[in-house]
């Protein structure tokens, strides 16, 4: 195994020929600024850690560490990530607290091996619902961002048991697959203006919560009729992923981008029955403190666990607690 402390990133560019071994590489704490494109060639490399370093840029050949599995940037000043991320096929912690990023690459969720990631401290407005394919993930922890809304189907994966949502305080809705499972939320749910937040919105009494931006509209008790274009998409995905199980079939010429992502990636599944939900939701609301999980949460929080549901029938007969 070979381990380096510090390594001095003015190094000649032949690191495969004199490290051709190395497994494990820290080099945290270094005022790094750039990785060189070398570092690809470290083919061998399972654990690789640039944390508290001044990193501005984390370069695509990274994604050629196939054997990576543990990657720790956090404390850095990272704006984004690179695509190629997507590529690290065994990666199971990634690290990428305290920085600035504003977004995560959707190509995240190909990293089918990942169990922990920690994306805390940064300026995240929103989370790719790709995501909630990741089949490993056992821990999420997304705390002191600018989230107003998850995933739908954040934490239908059984799989997914941690997940830290605290002090993101626009965030007011939980997605009810969180239900029983280990949450932080303290510091959520503060007061505001729904006009401050331009974001379709879902009121219950006294409760407001904010929905993903994708979702169109939102239904009720009453709307026992689906609007024409989610029952296109229904029986679309319904057609093609259950019977011909290829959506690849559809050109990008038969539908409009959005709508075939979509297709391949919709906003959610039922919480009652699991149905795919493409342009519209029926949402119901549980305030946190009502349920038998209020005493782990001191019983003070604002925030609900919101049921998203595919139809008026499944609203009514959802219950969160069966």
């Amino acid at each position: 195994m070979g381990y380096v402390q510090s390594w001095h990133l003015n190094s000649p560019e032949n690191l495969a020929q004199k490290l051709p071994n190395l497994v494990e590489l820290y080099l945290h704490s270094n005022n790094i600024v750039v990785v060189p494109e070398a570092i690809g060639s470290l083919v061998k490399l399972q654990c690789l850690d640039l944390s508290d370093n001044a990193l501005e840029i984390v370069c695509p050949e990274i994604g050629r560490l196939r054997a990576l599995r543990h990657l720790r940037l956090a404390n850095n000043q990272l704006q984004f990530l690179p695509p190629e991320v997507g590529d690290l096929k065994e990666l199971q912690t990634l690290d990428i607290s305290t920085n600035r990023l504003l977004s995560l690459p959707e190509r995240l969720h190909l990293c089918l091996s990942l169990q922990y990631l920690t994306v805390d401290r940064n300026r995240l407005r929103c989370v790719p619902r790709h995501l909630c394919h990741l089949p490993s993930l056992n821990e999420l922890s997304m705390a002191g961002n600018r989230l107003a809304f998850l995933p739908l189907d954040l934490g239908r994966s059984r799989e997914l048991q941690y997940v830290y949502v605290d002090n993101n305080i626009h965030l007011k809705g939980l997605p009810s697959y969180l239900y029983n499972k280990v949450i932080g939320c303290s510091g959520c749910g503060a007061p505001i203006q729904v006009s401050e937040v331009k974001l379709l919105s879902f009121s219950s009494g006294q409760l407001t919560v904010f929905l993903p931006a994708e979702v169109k509209a939102i239904g009720t008790e009453n709307d026992h009729v689906l609007p024409l274009q989610e029952l296109a998409m229904r029986s679309l995905h319904h057609t093609y992923h259950s019977f011909l199980k290829d959506l690849n079939f559809l050109s990008p010429i038969s539908l409009p981008r959005s709508l075939l992502e979509l297709l391949h990636c919709p906003l959610g599944h039922c919480h009652r029955c699991s149905e795919p939900m493409f342009t519209i939701v029926y949402p119901k609301l549980f305030p946190l403190r009502e349920t038998p999980m209020a005493g782990l949460h001191q019983g003070r929080t604002p925030v609900s666990f919101v049921a998203y549901c595919c139809s008026a029938q499944c609203l009514q007969t959802f219950d969160l607690l069966s």
